[in-house]
């Protein structure tokens, strides 16, 4: 009987802080991603649109996010990461010029995050180290 009572406190309290330990999305965002790759692009369009998405960052802090695209000035504001379905994310941006901007992502394991910009098409980022 004791061990029976033993086994359910080590339940109760165990089983409450592994459940906790899922990190949100936004503290998955964290950190620094640079561009790998786009996919389902038309095989001539692959070598530059590559040449382009390797010149993307995105960079996570706090709240805070910072969007560098090529040829474009390093845009910040902030940022709102809502899960929509298991590792699909709303991510909303609301820069400090004014203005705002949603973007489809996804989480792959604690690595890759594929950002969805329409047409079956994705940029893929992988966390810096």
């Amino acid at each position: 009987m004791r061990a029976r009572v033993k086994t359910a406190l080590a339940l109760a309290f165990t089983l409450p802080a592994i459940a906790g330990c899922e990190k949100s999305p936004k503290d998955r965002l964290q950190g620094q991603w640079d561009g790998q790759s786009i996919e389902n692009l038309p095989a001539a369009q692959v070598q530059k649109a590559t040449g382009w998405v390797k010149d993307t960052h995105l960079t996570f802090s706090g709240n805070k996010v910072t969007v560098q695209i090529p040829a474009e000035a390093p845009r910040t504001g902030t940022f709102t990461a809502v899960r929509k379905e298991g590792e699909n994310l709303l991510v909303v941006f609301k820069r400090d010029e004014g203005g705002r901007d949603e973007a489809e992502m996804a989480l792959v394991g604690e690595r890759e995050l594929r950002w969805r910009i329409g047409q079956g098409r994705e940029i893929v980022l992988t966390k810096r180290n």
